[in-house]
Formats: C-alpha cells, structure tokens, sequence
C-alpha cells in the first residue's frame, strides 16, 4: 500500500502564548493542532467540498499528551499524518517538535465528516479517502 499523505507546518511562538514560567501555555497547543488539522483538510480537498457541497467535518474528539516543555523565542513544527480512517470519521495526529527536533507534545483529533445541508454526519467520498492514501 502506498505512504499515506503527511503534512507539515511551522508556527512562530508568539509572546502572547507564554505562562507565568515562561513555558508555552498548555492551551496554545489546542490552536497548534487547529492550524495543522485545517492545513491537512485543506490538503485532502475537505474545504473545497465545503465550499462546493456543504460536505464538511466536525471535531468529535481531541487531545494531546505533553513531553516536554515548550520555550520562547522559537518555533514549533508540526507533522500531521492519519490514525485511522472509518467509515465516517478519520484521526489525525499531530507529531509537535521544537527547532531542536525534541518532540514537544502529540496531539491526536477524531474528525467526523459532516453533511451540512442534511444535518448529519456521512460516508467519507472517495476522493477525499484516495487522498489520505
């Protein structure tokens, strides 16, 4: 079976982020994972068909396990791959790792497709599964 699909993005760490100790705040990473969740649908074709059919997704689930602390002045880079793909839903996860290459937090989502116009959720198309690979 061929590689399924990875994404990669890069965010500066902004001041505004930083807890009283000066480490990244835990909440940052929930919009670190966000920013890399939207560039992987956007990779797969998802925002399109939002556009397109009002064929879109919902978080059911998210969370992230932290390794290590995360500091200020850098970066954090994020590597988002598949978990799992079912019939409705497919799990990202999120691989966050510092300028070091020290691996900082892994933060996982459950994705549910979703069919706007008929308020429910539904089968992944084809084309968006060909795409995860």
């Amino acid at each position: 079976s061929k590689m399924s699909l990875m994404t990669n993005i890069s965010l500066r760490i902004d001041w505004s982020e930083l807890d009283i100790f000066g480490h990244v705040n835990n909440v940052a990473f929930n919009k670190y994972a966000q920013a890399a969740r939207l560039n992987y649908v956007d990779t797969i074709g998802l925002m399109e068909l939002h556009k397109t059919q009002n064929i879109g997704f919902m978080v059911a689930e998210t969370n992230c396990q932290f390794k290590k602390e995360l500091l200020f002045p850098g970066n954090i880079h994020i590597q988002t791959k598949i978990d799992f793909v079912k019939n409705t839903s497919f799990a990202l996860e999120h691989m966050m790792t510092n300028d070091n290459g020290d691996l900082i937090a892994i933060a996982k989502d459950v994705l549910v497709v979703f069919d706007f116009t008929q308020k429910e959720k539904c089968m992944i198309p084809e084309a968006i599964r060909e795409k995860i690979g």
